[in-house]
């Protein structure tokens, strides 16, 4: 990544001494089909003119391109030469006029990579597709420009492409002669732009409303993806989601669609979950369903659907300045994406995947040593790439409902409905947010703001119960308690909720009540004289962000009647505090798997059913002491194998606690269970063998030596597809062999022959919990190696690189030493590598903790 990134001072810089006119951008693609053309990267060409004006005539500035190559470079007329002016990733601009225009012809590089303009080869056919994807930075490997987010111009995109190729961009598009030309943006920044382009399949609908003006909308929608997928794609649901979200979004925003039309490209070996670009979202095709999957994954994709069409308001139409100020387009579309789904979709317990799975993200994140405020300090575009993280995202979406709470959701909208009238195609800060949002409730936001945007650190919530002699409530209170590093003490408003057990066993809230927790005792008045509680709820109906802890009455209900609990929000709440406890050392780790195995069967919400398997998954392999690890692994297995027999035939539970059998299993009986299910030797009532089942019954087999190549390769042939090839190298990489180890990290460290996908498929095979002493030499190796493959390789594969690989398996005061070690000796380190290896060194010093605190209760 060598002189590719730019700080936020050089950015202030430029803004202050130019604005853009518009840009005009030609790209030839027609070489991404047919064979290499030398020795070199493939590349295209790349034609970008830029109109801008310049505050100080005679002032210096610079474009940003990162390529191979520069043909030409042309500035107001005059020639320059492109080895004196481009450096590799900058094009230096010396006397500027008022009133400019740059021209440059370049040769960029196809991408393997997810970044920039990224071409992929079908193994299934041999097509070519191309995408591009740019957040934060990367369009400048693509077209020459001036990359920051407050240099916002309209676009206009021409494409060459191959014969019988179909092109999309952000504006509607015409073909003549092979050229696709498209209609010119509305002022948009440059990381928003999107070119898509190959033979995928297409399909289209319309969106159309009336608005309050009387006039009527309409809206083109498209959705697209590989041929290979079409058979599978349930484009159907996808523009139920999308109309049902242009629905909502119309009426709470009050502000009509801006960017005509609305296309959605399903895209191969993408990074993300999907990317914002107006006019053309693009989404990992992961979200298009190639065999039976539970409703969770619906759920999860109606959710992005829904999050990144709620940033066509909230980051595309208004854009933050810099990417300190991230979190006012991600926050917001998270909790919006949230909001819609129960508003406005079949996905109306979408808030308890929220409080479930997203906030699991949010604590981790918030408890790490690179903990930041909501609004974080982003030096440079390494620091911008690695804040796309839980607090950015859940954290933030998690502060926005509280502050719904604390100002009401009729003012958070009308606050929401001032901000992009106010701010239609411009950029923004935190006090222009703050500053309607005070108009609207008429609250001072700033000591709001203070509190929970502008602190890092999660508060722990816990409920102190007084009793009187007749066993009422004389006093409850709520205990605030924050870390030691991070002690602020923050505003909370909550729902405190009482629970006891029914005359028929059910633990059901018979009294709640809101209060505003500040400080680090609250009373909660109005639950005296209440019944004794079995069970005290602090944070009910998830309100603030927070970790809920237990008095040990309710921790003592929880342990003998979480199954009981009827409310499944409640029950999430509680599942999630369990977690958090284990992870803090709290809780002994078998004794939550002992919960999973004990409750997870009665489980109706199967988001929260897949989200405790992971849990449990997680609790064995890092935070069970190792002498118990065995045990524990054949009682998971056990159970699983257990609860998969019961479960209703042809449920997505069923399928649930197949994925988890097989992830968990490892005795010669359970693999001899998966070969029959595969070889149809064996069956069990309801369940469907399909494609995506086959290989996840295959891992184990290979992971444990009962699969080897031959048998991976006639799965491939079975399933030649490129998501078959990214399971059989997953697959391949987990065989328990020196020999294949070896050769999966040479092909990941000390190769770049793999795309993005493969290099993410082969870690995650390589990375075998069963074998922690096969894998135990690269422990030394993974240190020798990082800063190399953080200099050579593009950001995306460094982190790839850097957090997969990471000795986290070796799990030891040893391994904890070495990272000490490397994190002194590398004080100089890249900023953005550095806390990569200080999160993981966070992981495992929690891992020894949890070790410890379980290795204390003996034998389970």
């Amino acid at each position: 990544m060598p002189g590719e990134n730019l700080t936020r001072e050089e950015a202030r810089e430029r803004a202050a001494l130019l604005s853009v006119d518009g840009y005009e951008v030609s790209l030839d693609v027609r070489s991404a089909v047919g064979g290499p053309e030398g020795d070199g990267p493939r590349t295209f060409r790349s034609v970008t003119t830029i109109r801008f004006r310049c505050n100080e005539p005679g002032a210096s500035s610079f474009a940003d391109l990162v390529a191979p190559s520069v043909t030409a470079v042309s500035l107001n007329g005059r020639d320059l030469d492109p080895g004196e002016v481009f450096d590799g990733s900058r094009i230096l601009l010396e006397d500027l006029a008022a009133d400019n225009e740059l021209v440059v012809d370049a040769q960029c590089a196809y991408s393997r990579t997810g970044e920039g303009m990224h071409r992929f080869v079908d193994p299934e056919d041999g097509e070519v597709y191309l995408y591009t994807q740019y957040e934060p930075a990367d369009s400048r490997r693509v077209f020459a420009n001036f990359e920051q987010p407050d240099l916002k111009a309209p676009f206009r995109f021409e494409v060459r492409a191959p014969e019988g190729w179909t092109v999309w961009s952000n504006g509607v598009g015409e073909q003549h002669d092979g050229v696709w030309r498209f209609a010119e943006t509305k002022p948009i920044s440059t990381y928003i732009t999107c070119v898509v382009a190959g033979p995928y399949h297409y399909v289209t609908d319309t969106y159309a409303r009336e608005l309050p003006d009387g006039t009527r909308l309409e809206i083109p929608l498209g959705a697209l993806c590989r041929k290979g997928l079409a058979r599978h794609f349930d484009a159907d649901d996808v523009f139920l989601i999308t109309k049902q979200g242009l629905d909502f979004f119309h009426e709470h925003f009050d502000y009509p669609y801006p960017f005509g039309k609305y296309d959605q490209a399903f895209v191969p070996e993408y990074n993300l979950g999907a990317m914002e670009n107006p006019g053309l979202v693009t989404f990992r095709e992961e979200y298009i369903f190639r065999g039976k999957v539970t409703q969770a994954s619906y759920e999860a994709r109606a959710n992005v659907i829904l999050h990144e069409m709620a940033h066509m308001w909230f980051g595309d139409l208004v854009t933050m300045v810099w990417w300190d100020d991230l979190w006012l387009k991600e926050s917001f579309a998270d909790f919006m994406g949230t909001f819609a789904g129960v508003g406005a979709t079949r996905f109306e317990d979408a808030w308890i995947t929220f409080a479930n799975r997203r906030k699991a993200w949010a604590y981790r994140a918030d408890q790490l040593p690179s903990t930041h405020p909501i609004t974080a300090d982003i030096r440079d575009l390494q620091d911008a790439k690695l804040n796309f993280d839980g607090i950015t995202y859940a954290k933030g979406a998690s502060v926005l409902k509280q502050l719904v709470a604390y100002v009401g959701q009729d003012a958070f909208l009308e606050g929401a409905r001032r901000y992009f009238k106010r701010h239609a195609y411009g950029n923004t800060r935190l006090g222009d947010l703050l500053a309607v949002l005070g108009e609207t409730s008429g609250r001072d936001m700033g000591a709001w703001a203070r509190s929970w945007l502008q602190t890092a650190g999660v508060n722990a919530l816990t409920p102190q119960v007084l009793l009187d002699a007749d066993g009422r409530i004389d006093e409850l209170a709520v205990v605030q308690e924050a870390a030691e590093s991070h002690p602020e003490l923050r505003p909370h408003r909550v729902a405190v909720g009482l629970y006891r057990r029914s005359q028929v066993g059910a633990l059901e809230r018979y009294a709640r009540a809101e209060v505003d927790v500040d400080g680090a005792r609250t009373v909660v008045a109005e639950l005296a004289g209440q019944d004794a509680p079995e069970l005290v709820l602090v944070n009910d109906d998830d309100l603030t962000f927070c970790k809920i802890r237990f008095d040990d009455t309710s921790l003592a209900t929880l342990r003998e009647h979480l199954g009981a609990l009827t409310d499944p929000l409640a029950r999430a709440l509680c599942w999630s505090a369990l977690w958090n406890l284990t992870r803090d050392a709290l809780l002994p780790a078998r004794e939550f798997i002992d919960l999973v195995l004990r409750f997870g069967g009665r489980e109706t919400d199967i988001g929260v059913l897949q989200m405790l398997h992971a849990w449990a998954q997680s609790a064995l392999v890092h935070y069970v002491a190792p002498e118990w690890r065995p045990a524990a692994g054949t009682a998971l297995a056990q159970g699983a194998l257990a609860e998969l027999r019961q479960a209703e035939p042809g449920s997505e539970h069923q399928l649930a606690w197949a994925r988890f059998f097989a992830a968990t299993a490892s005795a010669p009986a359970d693999l001899e269970l998966l070969r029959g299910l595969l070889e149809g030797t064996e069956e069990i009532a309801g369940l469907d063998v399909d494609q995506e089942l086959r290989w996840a019954f295959l891992e184990p087999l290979a992971t444990y030596g009962a699969a080897d190549e031959k048998v991976l390769a006639a799965e491939l042939a079975r399933d030649d597809t490129a998501s078959g090839k990214r399971h059989q190298v997953r697959c391949l990489a987990a065989r328990p062999s020196a020999a294949v180890k070896a050769q999966a990290w040479a092909q990941v460290v000390e190769s770049d022959a793999l795309s993005n996908a493969l290099v993410e498929a082969t870690i995650a095979g390589f990375e075998r919990p069963s074998q922690r002493e096969l894998l135990a030499p690269y422990a030394e190796k993974y240190f020798a190696a990082i800063g190399r493959v953080w200099r050579e390789r593009s950001i995306q594969i460094g982190m790839d690189v850097v957090r997969g690989l990471f000795p986290a398996l070796q799990d030891s005061p040893e391994t904890l030493a070495a990272t000490d070690a490397w994190l002194t000796a590398h004080e100089d380190a890249p900023p953005a590598l550095r806390r990569l290896v200080l999160e993981a060194r966070d992981d495992l010093a929690r891992a020894l903790r949890g070790q410890e605190c379980d290795a204390a209760v003996g034998a389970a």
